[in-house]
């Protein structure tokens, strides 16, 4: 695809990957709707790169905020031809110890942003989207998609259902709509606010960022960056050796 003078939404636009995303995609000449949380943080994007991004604050846990980002997009930007829903939140849960009155709704929060709000703007966006002579809609999701870890049970649970989502969303599209691409991004552990102080051998959210937009540039359905490109082998031969691998992950 053609990024340049493209208007792209994307999610999740004030930090780490979603940040590297948007300055890079403005680099290319894109146009960014930036959804995020938190305002410092939107106008500080904004004094950077001045009107070249429109902010959008919103807090994705809210259907009703979701909704009327829906609804206010098309008029907004009537040239909105890309969507990537890239924001996500992960808990460390301990479904044993942890004190279940106080867990179920940060929960209920994490299963909002990461599920519902993806398909809200998926599902929502479609009828502008597919207007546009050629469109896509990219999903992050993430390796602990296919072998979960222990402990972020909700979060991989999350990112499993929204990879199974977008793979049905690129059937319905190649049968109705074969102008759009639907694209699922597989990550490794990115060196993000939400690893910090975990794992090791992360790449950087710049690397994954370049990763995306290359494969997004190709018209890819699947885009394994970095690491992750050796689950579908490890998948397929040993099984049994990647939910080993990603359990303590």
């Amino acid at each position: 695809m053609n990024l340049a003078d493209s208007t792209i939404l994307i999610t999740g636009a004030t930090r780490g990957v979603g940040r590297e995303l948007t300055g890079q995609l403005l680099g290319l000449g894109a146009h960014v709707a930036a959804v995020g949380r938190d305002h410092k943080q939107l106008t500080s994007l904004t004094d950077t790169y001045g009107d070249r991004v429109t902010p959008w604050a919103v807090d994705l846990a809210d259907p009703d905020a979701v909704d009327a980002l829906v609804q206010q997009m098309p008029e907004r930007h009537p040239t909105l031809s890309i969507v990537i829903n890239n924001a996500a939140v992960q808990t460390i849960t301990d479904l044993f110890a942890d004190d279940a009155d106080a867990m179920r709704p940060v929960l209920r929060r994490e299963i909002a942003i990461n599920v519902d709000a993806v398909v809200a703007l998926c599902t929502g966006l479609l009828p502008h989207l597919r207007r546009q002579p050629s469109a896509a809609i990219v999903n992050v999701t993430t390796g602990l998609a296919l072998a979960p870890k222990a402990s972020a049970p909700v979060y991989c649970a999350t990112k499993a259902a929204v990879r199974t989502f977008t793979r049905t969303l690129r059937y319905q599209c190649q049968d109705t709509a074969p102008h759009m691409r639907v694209t699922d991004v597989i990550l490794p552990m990115v060196d993000t606010d939400m690893t910090r102080g975990r794992g090791h051998g992360k790449i950087t959210a710049a690397a994954a960022a370049t990763d995306i937009i290359a494969g997004i540039r190709r018209g890819s359905s699947e885009v394994y960056v970095g690491k992750a490109r050796l689950l579908p082998a490890l998948m397929r031969l040993a099984p049994a050796l990647a939910y080993r691998t990603l359990r303590r992950g």
